[in-house]
């Protein structure tokens, strides 16, 4: 497809909410996964703050959570000086595609969304921006013309989506969009509950014992894992283990790139006891850098600020010219 905007080099695109705590799922799913691919593509990784308020956010701990969100996404590899860490906020052409998007967007493809009609479900009444939030993420990933963009299972439907989206719009008014591809990681991209492991692990979930969080002491992360669901064998059967042993052997298996033969081999009849034991050091040590990295940043006065300055300038760059040529395309006015 011949695009008269679209970038020589492919972008990639991406974006986690800063509300709750970035835990071990989002670090083996999510952006261990951009910090490997981030050279392949030119690369945007968005705080979606907008995303956030859906539901109402207390203003102080929005802002300290974006703050945290950025810090550890380069604490965790993602490359500042050739990625764009910015904050969706600050691009105000997020919200002005979205509107322009909405406006060919048929209500009934959004209420069909899966998770907006659990949402619903469970409230009394919901805000419009619930109804809307799949075409706000078509925009993030439409404005930079991503053709990659790597997000969980959970977020394939909002994917197709935003394909059905910029299909509709390129028929309507032209060639304009890219249409994006998913990306997703080989192993760990579903890491589960440890309190509970038929459930993804959440970062909206409030229990101690549910997920380890990336800047959790290592105590704090031997104790939750020590806590972890297992199964009522009394060792490791691989072959008939319970969803919580899968668990375990799935993220000490991500974070150490053990092969499934080694891992078979060396667990099989351990006590379960001594298999969390082994899953904490593994989880404990595989975060020790990324920690150690956060706390550096965080400590050096006004790194971040400059980075997510810097960065959205960058970002802002590639979105004036999409919402130029999506105002033209639709014959809004676009000031020369």
């Amino acid at each position: 497809m011949k695009v008269p905007f679209y970038c020589m080099r492919p972008r990639v695109l991406s974006g986690v909410q800063p509300s709750g705590n970035l835990h071990i799922g989002n670090y083996l799913g999510a952006l261990k996964n951009w910090a490997r691919i981030q050279y392949d593509y030119e690369s945007f990784f968005c705080i979606v703050d907008l995303h956030a308020i859906t539901v109402y956010q207390d203003p102080g701990e929005l802002r300290a959570k974006i703050r945290e969100t950025a810090g550890v996404f380069i604490a965790a590899g993602i490359d500042p000086k050739h990625s764009a860490v910015f904050v969706q906020s600050s691009v105000p052409g997020h919200v002005e595609l979205s509107w322009m998007l909405t406006c060919v967007t048929p209500v009934g493809w959004l209420e069909r969304m899966t998770q907006y009609k659990d949402k619903a479900a469970k409230q009394e009444s919901v805000g419009d921006g619930l109804l809307q939030y799949p075409v706000l993420m078509a925009a993030d990933i439409l404005l930079y013309q991503a053709a990659l963009v790597p997000v969980g299972e959970d977020q394939a439907q909002h994917l197709e989506l935003t394909r059905d989206i910029a299909q509709r719009f390129n028929s309507l008014y032209g060639e304009t969009f890219v249409m994006p591809a998913t990306g997703l990681p080989a192993v760990g991209a579903r890491v589960m509950g440890l309190d509970d492991p038929t459930r993804k692990m959440s970062k909206s979930e409030t229990g101690a014992g549910h997920a380890v969080a990336l800047l959790d002491p290592p105590a704090v992360i031997r104790k939750k894992i020590m806590r972890a669901t297992t199964d009522s064998n009394p060792a490791v059967n691989v072959a008939n283990a319970g969803p919580g042993v899968l668990n375990l052997l799935g993220i000490h298996q991500a974070f150490t790139g053990w092969g499934d033969e080694a891992m078979k081999a060396h667990f099989e009849g351990m006590r379960y006891g001594d298999l969390k034991k082994e899953v904490a050091e593994a989880v404990a040590t595989g975060l020790e850098p990324l920690q150690r990295r956060y706390r550096e940043i965080t400590s050096e006065p006004g790194y971040l600020d400059g980075i997510l300055r810097e960065s959205a300038e960058r970002a802002n760059a590639v979105a004036n010219t999409t919402v130029r040529t999506v105002k033209e395309r639709m014959g809004l006015y676009a000031a020369p």
